[in-house]
């Protein structure tokens, strides 16, 4: 895939090309495309990566110049990360603050949380977990049972959150908590910063079927936070979570889409190797599957057209994860197929391929970031206006 962002762009576009050639070298090189949103593979040598990308100035790169970013423009920020994908450079270990915490206090964190927070993110000194589901509540965020309530000057956390990504490095999370009693579903709940190394925060790790631990449950008892560490307004934490879930799918979507065609494309060669392409219904079925990676890349450029234009984002933004995560699962049952015994053999301990760990972590995919059941309901309701589900 190669795309074209226009001469506004292209110096900037040349300087990525060039860092991006000088510094992924040596044991960078050797782990290019390793690790993903619930893939810890090579934390280690991805946290060095960060740091180098640090160092470079290329974390933040649309972020405000006082915070440690580079103030650049929503453009500059989809050609990096284009560039970044393109040649295939390990996934971040600080996405998670990047990504999503991050662009959330630029948009509703107080200016002293920005100056506290937004610098050691960028200088990847400060790691950060997302505390928002539970047990009882994944999908159904609104029914939360965390609760904080206020002492003095603190707020003091009870409650159980599960499946944070790479929890157990994570030295802050940020909670949604209930702190109305009182309050029911979207209501009376805040969105608080939580260090976590206190006695009250216990983090445990949760392996997934790739035999990783990427994936934790923090426990917390009577945790204490300053009463300053709520981010938006107490009571409004409702709102604040859907900025944080609310960050555009058209730039967070373009790695993994440029990874999807990757493999793809792998599939294809498999299947030459294979004598795949003399069956025709399974010849169908590969041709399907490269159909729907190309599907995937119009619609990110779309949505992103509609971005860098100023326009929201059209129906086309809701559909992208629902599609990819679905699809992508298709792609990696396909390529198992393919593979025969050999799909089905892992090394010594349990070592995976890298075709084989990215079917089992694809089976997450229809569940994090909004379950498909979930996000069917939203496109049904908003975006086709049909009628809402019948709450029992």
């Amino acid at each position: 895939m190669e795309l074209d962002f226009g001469p506004a762009v292209r110096d900037f576009r040349d300087e990525v090309r060039d860092w991006l050639a000088d510094h992924l070298v040596g044991e960078f090189a050797a782990n290019r495309g390793v690790g993903g949103p619930t893939d810890g593979a090579a934390w280690e040598v991805r946290l060095a990566w960060d740091r180098e990308l640090s160092a470079g100035g290329w974390l933040g790169v649309g972020w405000p110049q006082e915070y440690g970013g580079r103030g650049l423009g929503l453009l500059e920020e989809i050609v990096f990360e284009y560039e970044y994908a393109r040649v295939n450079a390990p996934y971040r270990a600080t996405v998670n603050a990047l990504d999503l915490l991050g662009p959330m206090l630029l948009k509703m964190g107080s200016e002293a949380q920005k100056k506290r927070f937004l610098p050691p993110i960028l200088a990847v000194e400060e790691l950060w977990g997302q505390g928002f589901s539970e047990p009882g509540a994944g999908s159904d965020l609104a029914s939360v049972r965390t609760r904080a309530e206020r002492d003095g000057d603190e707020w003091v956390v009870s409650g159980q959150k599960v499946w944070t990504s790479f929890g157990i490095h994570a030295d802050w999370v940020y909670v949604l908590t209930r702190t109305d009693p009182q309050s029911v579903r979207h209501k009376g709940l805040s969105l608080l910063l939580v260090p976590t190394d206190q006695p009250g925060v216990e983090i445990r790790p949760i392996r997934n079927l790739a035999g990783q631990d990427e994936f934790a449950e923090i426990f917390l008892s009577d945790a204490r936070t300053g009463a300053d560490m709520v981010v938006g307004e107490v009571g409004q934490g409702w709102r604040t979570a859907m900025a944080t879930l609310g960050i555009e799918r058209g730039t967070t979507l373009l790695p993994q889409q440029l990874t999807f065609e990757r493999e793809a494309e792998a599939l294809i060669d498999l299947a030459r190797e294979r004598g795949g392409l003399d069956d025709p219904m399974l010849r169908r079925r590969i041709v399907d599957a490269w159909i729907s990676v190309r599907i995937m890349r119009t619609t990110n450029l779309r949505t992103i057209a509609e971005l860098t234009a100023g326009r929201t984002p059209g129906a086309q933004a809701t559909t992208a994860k629902l599609y990819a995560s679905t699809r992508h699962q298709q792609l990696g049952q396909l390529a198992t197929e393919l593979a025969g015994p050999a799909g089905q053999i892992v090394g010594e301990d349990y070592a995976l391929d890298r075709r084989q760990r990215s079917f089992l972590l694809s089976l997450a995919e229809t569940i994090y970031g909004g379950s498909s059941e979930i996000q069917r309901n939203i496109i049904g309701e908003q975006v086709l206006g049909l009628p809402k589900e019948p709450r029992p």
